[in-house]
């Protein structure tokens, strides 16, 4: 499979700058991949497609406010600065974008807020965008993170042209998000809703959690045309004996598995023993799924639709295969589903 494998026309209109009023009427496409059968239905229609012992994978993480705007000292220029990881908790070190990015070198300092009492410093170049911050604040440690928390904005993808707004804090966020450290949410599990869940929950659906914090590197770009040379960026997983244990219970009594999202799919796929059962796990990813792939844990999928020649997508491929997903985006496009974070989802069953 090439990169040209996965590029298609996709409509400017269909890219989603809002979410849906209610959270699980978004609409849903419900593709059964052994009979190629697709259907039209809205999101809560979903618990009908699961049976009492079935397991969802829902991905915890929690998006934190990451872009925060600063002005340069002396010529105060506006600085766009995303926050991507911490690198010391100590030493307040982290790993940020800024933008634009020639006018930030090495030793200039930022401030922050109206009262611009949070300054940074920076003090490394790690990519042509890339920098490393280290934040002067004299309080407490949970001071700062608050203050970051004050000052961040919702860190919406930047293909949405409009203003943060109120209602983006909330709907940019799964109603399960637990451990704050992704830098963008988890878009397959924003349309769970409180009321669908309890639902699930009363039909005897069982719910396996992991932590993936989802960084800006699943949705970079891939510049080679040869797959294998594509490189992921590494991002944090955490996987707990409860969760496997209710994973391998559903594999020992074969019932359907469902992978809430690309993020919770490549969690699995990153621990997988070598008997095909679900290990604990504790450190960092990096795993890229393009086809051909084996899928060793989950036998069904929620999923957005995704960009044109996105990770996201080759994996969707891998999953439901090419010739269907192709078949499957062009009906997408002829019902004017909507694309992408805020955008309408795809149900695949295997």
């Amino acid at each position: 499979m090439k990169l040209s494998n996965f590029n298609f026309e996709l409509p400017k209109e269909l890219l989603a700058e809002h979410p849906s009023e209610n959270r699980d009427e978004s609409k849903l496409m419900v593709i059964d991949t052994k009979t190629g059968k697709i259907e039209h239905k809205m999101f809560k229609d979903m618990i009908d497609y699961f049976d009492e012992g079935d397991v969802m994978v829902l991905n915890n993480t929690k998006v934190f406010p990451a872009r925060l705007y600063g002005n340069k000292e002396k010529t105060g220029a506006r600085i766009e600065v995303f926050l991507l990881r911490e690198l010391n908790e100590e030493q307040r070190l982290w790993d940020v974008l800024v933008d634009p990015a020639r006018k930030i070198r090495i030793g200039n300092k930022l401030y922050f807020g109206d009262d611009e009492t949070l300054v940074a410093e920076v003090i490394d170049n790690t990519t042509s965008r890339g920098r490393t911050l280290r934040f002067l604040y004299d309080g407490a440690y949970l001071d700062f993170r608050r203050k970051l928390r004050e000052l961040g904005e919702t860190p919406l993808p930047k293909y949405i042209k409009r203003n943060v707004e109120p209602e983006d804090e909330e709907r940019y966020q799964t109603i399960y998000a637990k451990h704050e450290g992704a830098v963008a949410a988890p878009t397959a599990g924003l349309h769970f809703s409180k009321h669908l869940l309890k639902r699930l929950e009363i039909k005897g659906i069982n719910f396996a959690e992991l932590t993936l914090h989802v960084g800006l590197g699943t949705f970079n770009p891939v510049e080679v045309e040869d797959l294998s040379k594509h490189k992921m960026d590494s991002e944090e997983l955490i996987i707990d004996e409860k969760a496997t244990e209710v994973v391998n219970n559903a594999i020992a009594k074969k019932k359907r598995i469902c992978a809430v999202g690309t993020t919770a799919m490549r969690g699995l796929e990153s621990a997988v023993s070598s008997n095909r059962t679900l290990n604990t796990f504790e450190g960092w990813t990096n795993k890229f799924i393009f086809p051909p792939y084996e899928f060793s844990i989950a036998n069904s999928m929620i999923t957005n639709f995704h960009l044109p020649k996105s990770t996201l997508l080759m994996m969707i491929s891998a999953f439901m295969g090419h010739d269907l997903m192709k078949k499957a985006y062009k009906e997408a496009i002829m019902e004017s589903y909507r694309f992408y974070s805020y955008g309408d989802a795809m149900l695949i069953l295997r």
